[in-house]
């Protein structure tokens, strides 16, 4: 069984965003999405705070998961190491697109390391940034709701008109949305990803000690 699971943030990546990488991903990769659990609770909850995603986990052995970003599944470290536990111990095979590494129990220790410290010092930038959201990113939008519905739409060649009429929306901001968000090319799988070469070394690589600058490439 394959899982995509979103998990929504005002400061980082909205589901729409998500959902793009991963459909992207999962046609670039030849996965079918079985399922999508979007789970819109505040990254600020704790895990025993979390009763229906960590449920539905654990009633889901031997799956494939796939995560758009490590901080997806959580921010806390404690309860990132407590996740990334179980989610093993029930032998998921974890892909983390935006990384382009895959975790499974045979994965190196290094990498879940590396996999940990990215959330950390992406905790520790937004930390340090100035209240607005980051350059480039977009807002969430009313439509938001509806994205499986519409690019299931637009997979059966509906119209706009027929599409606001289903939804009960208005059919020039719904045209708007489509556009905007890019959902016929994510659609119809023209949207491909770039899979980085080395990746697993290259998070590894990514770990930063105490007083150590990150690289910056050329």
């Amino acid at each position: 069984m394959v899982v995509a699971y979103i998990r929504p943030d005002k400061l980082f990546d909205t589901v729409h965003e998500q959902l793009q990488a991963v459909n992207a991903y999962a046609l670039a990769n030849e996965l079918s999405i079985d399922d999508e659990f979007i789970d819109q609770k505040s990254r600020n909850k704790r895990l025993e705070q979390r009763d229906e995603v960590t449920s539905y986990f654990q009633s889901k052995p031997d799956t494939t998961l796939l995560v758009y970003d490590v901080w997806v599944l959580s921010t806390n470290m404690e309860d990132l190491i407590q996740m990334f536990s179980c989610l093993l111990k029930n032998n998921y095979t974890v892909h983390f697109i935006k990384q382009s590494v895959i975790m499974t129990q045979q994965s190196n220790g290094m990498l879940l390391l590396g996999l940990m410290d990215q959330v950390r010092q992406t905790i520790q930038n937004v930390s340090k940034k100035v209240i607005g959201r980051p350059k480039g990113s977009r807002s969430s939008s009313k439509f938001d709701k509806y994205i499986n519905e519409i690019i299931g739409f637009l997979k059966e060649k509906k119209s706009v008109s027929e599409m606001a009429r289903l939804l009960g929306v208005s059919r020039s901001s719904l045209k708007d949305y489509i556009e905007s968000r890019e959902l016929k090319e994510l659609a119809f799988g023209s949207l491909v990803l770039q899979t980085p070469q080395n990746a697993e070394e290259e998070v590894i690589n990514r770990i930063l000690c105490p007083n150590e600058k990150e690289e910056v490439k050329i």
